[in-house]
């Protein structure tokens, strides 16, 4: 389809004023199953958080471990009740994270649950066999693949390939740290090379990488080994491109393909970037389709609008092949606005941009058998990211915060933990839809 063209002011101006009119709802959301993840969880590697800031009483950096969290993207795991769990760049920037590994968990939770009539269920999360899902212990080599470039198949250095980590000059760590033996012999991918936030697996089983310094896509093997080079989005560049080279960035920093999905049949993508490009109306959100056989975008975009009270948005997930789930979000600004819609990309507003109905109000969830054990019947989801979902069934969602570990902070000098939501809908969503996309 051709790009819709952006109006002029006064056009824009009634759109705006459209926005303001509450949008429909299809479903509310009762929570069915809660699960937490210690905001302390490590895995087994390099030395980490070197050139970040300890914060909420955490001491940095991390000897001989990776902490596993910050999650911004979900998928199903190798069997039913287990999932992937994919953390972002790290410590929050290029500059903080070169010495946090990219990987990608397999982790089973044991929903807080109610079962004829029982509350049952330990409310945690399990790290797992990333082969057969079944729980382990404790978070081992069993229960991850860590991306890396063994082949040279990325068309920029990487922090593997230098001496000594990059520094900025200024802040924690120093310019004479050298680069740990097993991100080198192996060009393990680190924070300081790409800053993943979304991931899809093809037909093939390859996975699909989004990232946001390019923004980029990378595909890698089942086991994370790299197997092209990076893909880039046409005429779209953050100022953490490595190809920028003195040109000028049409994309913020931090706002590439935070959301992302896939096709039924396995080859089509769909990147939702989280920022707006140069010279696109304010607030309007670029999705654009990628034919995965030829490596190739095909040409076909559309536009999404944020709502006034919105300032990102926190992922993407396919209902079925022309509708898809999408997180909603502020920041710490009150009120809080978490939201997830049902977006059509054949039905598209009198301005150009698909519509999309509410599905659930995350500040707003039923907890009649308070799951979470606060003493209310009313479950919140405050955090500051919330960059996870899943369709799980017609009725069920599973939803996911990124606690920024661990500079972010609910409770005073406390970080964010990682809590799982399990969460029923009132009203299916569209799954059997056999319409195909226009």
């Amino acid at each position: 389809m051709t790009r819709p063209s952006l109006r002029p002011v006064a056009a824009a101006t009634a759109a705006l004023a459209a926005a303001l009119v509450a949008l429909p709802a299809i479903a509310a959301g009762t929570l069915s199953g809660f699960a937490v993840m210690p905001a302390d969880t490590f895995a087994p590697g390099p030395t980490s958080g070197q050139f970040a800031s300890g914060a909420n009483g955490v001491t940095l950096p991390l000897v001989d471990r990776q902490p596993v969290q910050g999650f911004s993207a979900v998928l199903p795991g190798p069997v039913e009740g287990s999932f992937r769990v994919m953390p972002d760049n790290g410590f929050g920037t290029k500059a903080n994270s070169p010495d946090a590994l990219l990987r990608l968990y397999t982790v089973t939770p044991d929903f807080r649950r109610v079962e004829g009539g029982s509350l049952v269920g330990a409310g945690v999360v399990h790290a797992a066999d990333r082969h057969t899902g079944f729980a382990l212990p404790a978070f081992d080599e069993r229960s991850f693949i860590t991306l890396h470039d063994t082949d040279h198949r990325l068309g920029f250095g990487l922090v593997a390939d230098a001496a000594t980590y990059p520094y900025a000059g200024s802040g924690p760590g120093s310019a004479d740290i050298p680069v740990d033996r097993a991100i080198a012999k192996r060009r393990l991918l680190t924070g300081g090379d790409l800053d993943i936030e979304s991931v899809r697996m093809d037909r093939k089983g390859r996975l699909w990488f989004g990232d946001e310094f390019g923004p980029f896509l990378v595909q890698a093997n089942a086991n994370g080994k790299v197997l092209r080079a990076e893909v880039p989005m046409p005429g779209v560049q953050s100022p953490d491109n490595p190809h920028l080279d003195g040109g000028t960035p049409t994309l913020g920093r931090s706002k590439g393909f935070e959301g992302m999905a896939i096709n039924a049949a396995g080859n089509l993508l769909f990147t939702l970037l989280e920022g707006t490009v140069t010279g696109d109306a304010p607030g309007t959100l670029r999705i654009n389709a990628f034919d995965i056989p030829t490596a190739h975008y095909t040409g076909r975009h559309w536009l999404y609008r944020l709502e006034p009270q919105g300032t990102a948005i926190g992922d993407m997930t396919a209902v079925n092949n022309h509708q898809f789930l999408v997180i909603e979000r502020n920041g710490t600004e009150e009120p809080r606005f978490k939201k997830v819609f049902l977006i059509d990309l054949n039905d598209r507003d009198d301005a150009g941009y698909v519509r999309k109905t509410e599905v659930v109000d995350l500040m707003a969830i039923a907890d009649p058998d308070d799951l979470n054990q606060d003493g209310q019947s009313t479950f919140t989801f405050p955090w500051v990211t919330i960059e996870d979902v899943l369709v799980l069934d017609e009725r069920t969602i599973l939803v996911i915060n990124d606690n920024n570990y661990p500079g972010s902070s609910r409770d005073a000098g406390v970080p964010d933990r990682t809590e799982f939501l399990r969460l029923t809908l009132d009203q299916p969503l569209p799954v059997k839809s056999e319409v195909a996309l226009r």
